[in-house]
């Protein structure tokens, strides 16, 4: 059976640590979802579009990533 992990957040930014927390992950999981959501209720720093580029950028060599 294949493990997978999913990782929701809104990422408003993406940082450094929840890239970590996906690099330690890789190993435990056959694939991780990067669930990306947003509060309508609350002023966002970036919009959605840019936080989805800058995750791609960073993953953008890793198969288990979606």
């Amino acid at each position: 059976m294949e493990k997978i992990a999913i990782f929701p957040g809104s990422f408003d930014p993406f940082t450094i640590g929840h890239e970590s927390i996906v690099r330690r992950a890789m190993p435990l999981f056959d694939k991780i979802i990067i669930a990306l959501g947003y509060n309508k209720d609350k002023q966002g720093y970036f919009p959605l579009e840019k936080r989805i580029q800058w995750i791609q950028q960073v993953f953008n060599n890793e198969d288990k990533i979606e």
